[in-house]
């Protein structure tokens, strides 16, 4: 693993976090839009270590941004429908295809524009680094060879690992923002507290779940395939 990669994952896993912990502690949620600011600037360097300037990386990028804009106006058109969105399912395939940079500004970048229609507020960043999150980790080389074989599979058992992935990560965007609502009653974590908040949130995040598993085995074939074809035609 080389520096690039290693400044990626610090900044994902370490700094953007702490990023979180300054806003709920110090700021008391307050200064959300500052937060989110510095969450969306943060998520944008991961991509930018491995920006050389050169016409494919330009490229790599449109298609990054084209992906947010899918993401976000698909969460909008899907409003009227409670918790079912395909951010999600947008995302993992940013990632699966473009690399865990790629997928973690997707989500983030997702986040902080759809909220434009939904409303921002302290619950935007949580929600950036969620989802973003759920990008990052789909992109990680082991489990993106995986994925993609997986979206590509043409029987049932085949597709099971994207299945997998789509179940897991409604679980998990489930349990990251439950920890921005335990924080946000008086800006400290209680344990128990959470684990209230994880039982009542059962039905909710088995909605995640299944518009997840859904919205994946749709649009993860075609997506995927249109997205490695761009990839060969303009050598990103």
């Amino acid at each position: 693993m080389n520096w690039k990669k290693i400044g990626s994952f610090a900044i994902v896993i370490i700094l953007i976090p702490i990023t979180l912990a300054i806003g709920v502690v110090l700021f008391k949620g307050r200064k959300y839009n500052i937060i989110s600011i510095a969450v969306a600037l943060l998520a944008c360097v991961p991509n930018l270590l491995f920006f050389e300037k050169g016409k494919a990386d330009t490229r790599r990028m449109v298609v990054i941004a084209v992906m947010v804009a899918i993401a976000s106006v698909g969460r909008v058109l899907f409003s009227p429908v409670p918790s079912f969105k395909p951010v999600t399912a947008i995302v993992v395939v940013t990632g699966i295809y473009l690399g865990s940079e790629a997928g973690f500004f997707t989500g983030a970048l997702t986040a902080v524009i759809s909220n434009m229609f939904f409303g921002q507020g302290p619950w935007t960043p949580f929600q950036m680094f969620s989802w973003g999150i759920l990008g990052f980790i789909a992109g990680l080389p082991v489990l993106q060879k995986i994925l993609k074989s997986s979206v590509q599979g043409k029987t049932l058992a085949s597709r099971l690992p994207i299945v997998v992935y789509g179940a897991a990560a409604g679980v998990l965007y489930s349990m990251l923002m439950d920890v921005w609502s335990t924080l946000n009653m008086d800006g400290t974590f209680n344990l128990l507290r959470y684990l209230v908040l994880l039982g009542t949130g059962i039905p909710t995040t088995v909605i995640y779940i299944v518009s997840n598993i859904v919205f994946l085995l749709i649009a993860a074939k075609p997506i995927g395939t249109r997205i490695e074809r761009i990839k060969i035609k303009y050598g990103i």
